[in-house]
């Protein structure tokens, strides 16, 4: 499937769709990726049966970088919800890694009628964000706030992604660091302050949707005893679901537990 653009509020915004006839998802990447992070997704056989969508955000892969100063989560929720709007995803599920779960956090708001919303390796965030508790100490993390960076770094960056000791890290990964635009990165790190994103914790505490939570075991990113600290009454089976095999990339390392998870929880919102 080679990628489609469409014409977003701040340029070009790439993306691709399988050709399942069923339940629409929305696949959407994390920091400094691009839509190849779900090639696991998108090749399986779960694409033939569910239509799944995935982006590339503003600045990363195919799309187009912006012209001014505003990528942030309100830009990237922007554009999603363009992208529900015009290809009618309106009543998707939504699916965000890492960054790309506190954009559809950001994005809630403005998508009614979605039905139900899925996210991994994203601790929802409130005012002022608790980084210490949320995310693991990793010296790896500065460079997803970095806005001129070389291949090691974006190599060291990918490692982290995977539980320790994963040595098959995909070149494309790294390519898509390389090829993320630094004013992304950089700008990124700017809005995390009041009024640069929704208070991600009271969104989750009165979301009226069901809410899937996963969490690789493995995690060299995120903290996942920090999920016990909040409120999730729509949380989908009353638990975060947690991957044993899977650090931050579960969609990936362990795609067949992830697509399994990902089949249920549309089956059981739509």
């Amino acid at each position: 499937m080679e990628p489609m653009t469409f014409e977003g509020p701040r340029g070009a915004v790439a993306y691709r769709e399988s050709q399942g006839t069923g339940r629409a998802v929305v696949l959407v990447h994390g920091n400094s990726s691009s839509m190849r992070a779900f090639e696991r997704q998108i090749s399986a056989p779960l694409a033939r049966e569910l239509r799944l969508v995935a982006i590339d955000l503003p600045g990363h892969g195919h799309s187009a970088d912006m012209q001014d100063a505003g990528y942030g989560l309100p830009a990237y929720a922007d554009a999603l919800v363009a992208l529900a709007s015009d290809r009618g995803l309106q009543d998707a599920v939504f699916v965000g890694w890492s960054l790309g779960g506190h954009i559809i956090l950001e994005a809630a708001p403005a998508l009614p009628r979605a039905r139900g919303f899925m996210i991994f390796g994203t601790p929802p965030l409130g005012f002022p964000p608790a980084m210490d508790q949320a995310f693991l100490p990793n010296p790896a993390m500065g460079v997803g706030f970095t806005a001129e960076i070389t291949r090691a770094q974006a190599e060291q960056y990918v490692e982290s992604f995977f539980r320790p000791g994963w040595s098959d890290i995909p070149a494309s990964f790294v390519d898509d660091v390389m090829r993320t635009d630094g004013r992304a990165r950089a700008q990124l790190a700017a809005s995390i302050a009041p009024g640069g994103y929704r208070d991600e914790i009271e969104i989750v505490a009165h979301l009226d949707r069901p809410l899937a939570v996963l969490h690789g075991a493995r995690e060299q990113l995120v903290n996942g005893a920090y999920f016990e600290t909040l409120q999730l009454p729509t949380l989908w089976r009353q638990t975060v679901q947690v991957l044993p095999d899977a650090g931050h990339a579960p969609q990936w390392e362990d795609a067949a537990a992830f697509n399994a998870l990902l089949a249920a929880f549309v089956a059981d919102v739509g």
